[in-house]
């Protein structure tokens, strides 16, 4: 990439970085840069996550997005995306957030897992991730736009760390290989009222093979899956607006429940 073009990259990021930090939106970079490649948009989103890191950021994990159908529908893409999940971006099950200090939230429930041991693509499988894993648990991931408005791109979406701004992670349980995690029915409900459901499989038909999914993208960079990593595998449902004044819950029948409110 010429001088040009890596001068484009930071700059994008250092406007994304602001307009979370002031809750200014910017127009999505797919108008301002049509064609954008998604290479490039990884390019921006590396960039921002330097940047937090410089700043005192730890990375703690990995995120899988658009795994589902009804997400892809959603956001008008066809593929999946991913983003990096830094340590501030982490709440314990009955936290309170402030929805002020976001811009255009959202929520979604997910399976995530904690792994044992490093993945590294390609050619991983399945039994495989499922081998490297040592825990599972329910999250609900907010999702935010630093853009103006949610008729954004994946690029957009990726440029954007996949959109991640917290997620709240319910208790983390040993992985049981006995249960069918694709069969696993996961159920949201804001203030005491069932809003979404969705089973495992929603996500690319398995919740593990986000996983081969993200290993094997990693691995186009020379990087993997670390040992201890968290991962979220996508949500199971399309997103919900996150609203003032509001507990929002997940359940399923085999993981703990997770949930956080909103002031």
């Amino acid at each position: 990439m010429d001088e040009q073009g890596v001068r484009w990259i930071t700059d994008e990021a250092v406007g994304l970085l602001a307009a979370e930090r002031d809750r200014i939106p910017v127009v999505p970079l797919s108008r301002r840069r049509p064609g954008l490649a998604l290479e490039d948009a990884y390019r921006v989103q590396a960039e921002a996550v330097a940047r937090r890191i410089e700043g005192g950021a730890r990375v703690v994990g990995h995120k899988a997005g658009v795994t589902s159908e009804a997400m892809q529908e959603q956001m008008g893409v066809e593929e999946p995306d991913s983003g990096v999940l830094l340590d501030h971006m982490l709440l314990p099950s009955g936290s309170r957030l402030v929805r002020s200090e976001l811009m255009q939230p959202r929520v979604e429930a997910e399976i995530a897992f904690r792994l044992g041991r490093d993945l590294t693509g390609p050619d991983l499988n399945v039994e495989s991730v499922r081998r490297a894993v040592t825990g599972v648990f329910l999250a609900l991931e907010v999702i935010d736009t630093r853009f103006t408005g949610w008729q954004i791109t994946v690029a957009d979406s990726i440029a954007d760390n996949a959109s991640c701004a917290r997620v709240v992670t319910g208790p983390v349980v040993p992985f049981d290989p006995g249960v069918d995690l694709a069969a696993e029915q996961l159920v949201v409900s804001v203030d005491g009222t069932a809003v979404a459901t969705g089973e495992g499989r929603a996500v690319l038909g398995d919740p593990f093979r986000p996983l081969v999914w993200l290993a094997d993208r990693l691995a186009r960079f020379g990087a993997g899956l670390r040992a201890g990593d968290l991962v979220l595998a996508g949500a199971v449902h399309a997103s919900l607006p996150l609203g003032a004044a509001s507990t929002v819950r997940a359940f399923s029948l085999h993981l703990p429940p997770v949930e956080f409110c909103v002031s």
